[in-house]
């Protein structure tokens, strides 16, 4: 990438060279992030801009998914947008208003990226947006003290874990109305999200990568054999009286438990297991040691059987770009290197599946563990199902009929809800 305007760059800038000198330049990213978030990711641009000087604002927006399409209706996109889900990013795609990613960035991703993230980025056969940030999910978090004291071992088969299950509520635990495993989808409009998550990691596990992606595509549907399957597998745990809901209550209260406080019965021993991703780690109290030896800890949701490969969901964000402008390329082709993974990373709360990352930069051992799950090479990876569904199904029928689920209604009435919903 040449300079736009033939000036040099100040010494110390040798990280940046390759996104040239654009004095004057100016570059708006927008987004979903906020808070301390968001004041550190605009702190990865203040070497950035000193040595390209690019000038780069982030505006972090909750209404980001609205206000997105207000302002491409409106003829006032920024230049980037920070796209949380590949579905929407596809619909915004299809205004026409992003432009394809320029050769810089796809070079980027070629380099740093696996196929399957830059295939999310990916609308039809043109490349759009480069992976950005990332969360693994299907943790299962634990007391590691209450493992020892019980002489319980972290399970690799998911039929391991379920006689672990049976195991631990036959022992019983140290807090009021135990059970083995503790789980929250309250989360306002949103509620349900937290047991689409379960399902995901089911159906991957279980049916394997393809069918994954025919479910998504909607090519194997939610009222087939696979998927009630995938139900019934969650179900074992979810409707089993002897399981659910330690510290909170019977199946029913599920639903009105928020994911926040969904695992928090295990630091007083009301529960021992706890469904949720990486993020997960941000909600436990001040002074919770999460560590191997710690307070709590996380394993991974094993796979159905010995011998399968290691399979992981997740979620994260997609850069796209409103113009071609000189500003705007460099920035999202910075946004695209590992210089800006390990930037980011450093500042904590964050990881990246970008392969030039450190794992070591990673602010927490939760943190560095997901990074390395995600640089694996022979992790199968695949993106949040729910995402990638249509609105309709994904972020509407599939959360409130998971909701249902755990709430008495019949199996074959959930899946022909949610199968219905399907555009």
């Amino acid at each position: 990438m040449t300079s736009s305007d033939g000036g040099s760059m100040p010494a110390g800038c040798e990280d940046y060279e390759a996104y040239g000198v654009h004095e004057g330049g100016t570059v708006e990213l927008y987004g979903t992030i906020t808070g301390v978030e968001a004041e550190n990711l605009q702190a990865t641009f203040d070497d950035f801009t000193n040595c390209t000087g690019v000038a780069v604002t982030y505006n972090g927006d909750d209404q980001f998914e609205t206000q997105i399409n207000i302002r491409v209706d409106g003829g006032n996109p920024p230049d980037l947008g920070i796209f949380p889900q590949p579905g929407l990013l596809q619909r915004v795609v299809g205004t026409g208003a992003i432009v394809p990613a320029p050769a810089s960035v796809s070079d980027n991703v070629d380099k740093w990226w696996s196929a399957d993230w830059k295939n999310y980025g990916t609308v039809g056969s043109t490349f759009y947006a480069a992976p950005l940030m990332a969360s693994v999910k299907g943790y299962i978090w634990y007391s590691p003290s209450d493992f020892a004291a019980n002489a319980y071992e972290v399970p690799t088969t998911w039929a391991e874990m379920m006689d672990l299950t049976a195991t631990m509520a036959a022992n019983g635990g140290t807090g009021p109305n135990y059970k083995p495993w503790c789980i929250g989808f309250e989360s306002g409009t949103a509620t349900g999200w937290a047991g689409t998550d379960w399902l995901e990691d089911i159906v991957l596990r279980q049916q394997g990568a393809d069918a994954y992606d025919q479910w998504v595509a909607g090519d194997l549907d939610f009222t087939s054999p696979e998927i009630k399957e995938a139900f019934e597998t969650f179900g074992a745990i979810a409707l089993n009286p002897d399981y659910v809901n330690g510290g909170l209550g019977d199946s029913a209260s599920i639903v009105a438990t928020s994911f926040q406080e969904g695992g928090l019965p295990i630091l007083d021993g009301s529960c021992s297991l706890h469904h949720q991703a990486s993020f997960y780690e941000s909600q436990w109290p001040e002074g919770t040691n999460v560590a191997p030896d710690g307070d709590v800890w996380a394993f991974l949701t094993p796979p159905m059987a010995v011998g399968d490969p290691a399979a992981v969901t997740g979620g994260g964000e997609f850069v796209g770009a409103f113009n071609d402008n000189d500003a705007t390329v460099a920035v999202q082709t910075y946004m695209a290197s590992d210089t800006w993974a390990n930037n980011r990373v450093s500042l904590g709360g964050v990881i990246s599946a970008n392969k030039g990352l450190d794992p070591n930069n990673a602010s927490s051992p939760v943190g560095k563990a997901s990074v390395e799950i995600l640089q694996g090479e022979d992790t199968v990876f695949r993106f949040d199902a729910s995402d990638l569904m249509p609105a309709e199904v994904g972020a509407s029928a599939f959360w409130t009929s998971m909701n249902d689920y755990v709430t008495g209604t019949p199996l074959d009435t959930v899946l022909s809800d949610i199968e219905n919903a399907w555009p």
